[in-house]
């Protein structure tokens, strides 16, 4: 039997700036690939709930902003109900409930058009409160961070979801909350380390 003791472990590298090539061609200039990049929306014209536009930015541990971050949403509908996941068959077919979203090259701002979704139920039946799935890559990121999207305006749903309220640090329950700041806008930035990281989820 071959001995294979002398081998070393390959160095590893980080996930961008190449990422881009692949997922977000049209984005990065690079045209021919896809028509468009797949997953530009999670949601298709006739789509029912509230439409909403969230922007924001990632940012690393020193107060920059990453230009080339990119992530991936998976949502549900407006009723709570994500896509395939529906036995009864009442979820809304103009939801896809996954987007892949890239940041502004030069401002490092992303920006997602969806629609605000429904209360999905924890495993024991208990409602969480509305929110967005995210797996989030970017320069220097080796693996992908998981966290989701909330929102403000939901106090009471907030207050009662067995997610946030299982949060030991209640100070920082708002690093997943997106900020209203108009009919249908809402702001929510990443931070990736220091104060007021974003809360992620070991999953």
């Amino acid at each position: 039997m071959q001995k294979l003791d002398y081998l070393k472990e390959t160095p590893s590298q980080t996930a961008g700036p190449y990422v881009h090539i692949g997922l977000t061609p049209n984005a990065l200039g690079i045209p021919g690939i896809y028509p468009v990049d797949l997953g530009r929306s999670p949601v298709r014209d006739g789509a029912r709930g509230e439409r909403i536009t969230i922007t924001g930015r990632v940012i690393d541990g020193a107060g920059m902003v990453l230009r080339d971050a990119l992530f991936e949403t998976w949502q549900a509908d407006a009723d709570g109900i994500y896509p395939g996941n529906d036995p009864r068959g009442a979820a809304d077919p103009n939801v896809t409930g996954w987007a892949r979203v890239a940041a502004d090259f030069d401002t490092g701002i992303w920006r997602l058009d969806t629609i605000k979704p429904g209360r999905v139920p924890f495993p024991d039946g208990r409602p969480m409160a509305p929110h967005i799935n995210v797996w989030l890559v970017a320069r220097g990121v080796n693996l992908g961070l998981q966290t989701r999207i909330c929102f403000d305006d939901e106090e009471q749903a907030n207050a009662e979801c067995p997610v946030l309220t299982r949060i030991e640090h209640k100070a920082r329950i708002p690093t997943l909350l997106a900020k209203k700041t108009g009919p249908g806008e809402y702001s929510f930035d990443f931070r990736l380390q220091g104060e007021d990281e974003t809360v992620f989820f070991d999953i």
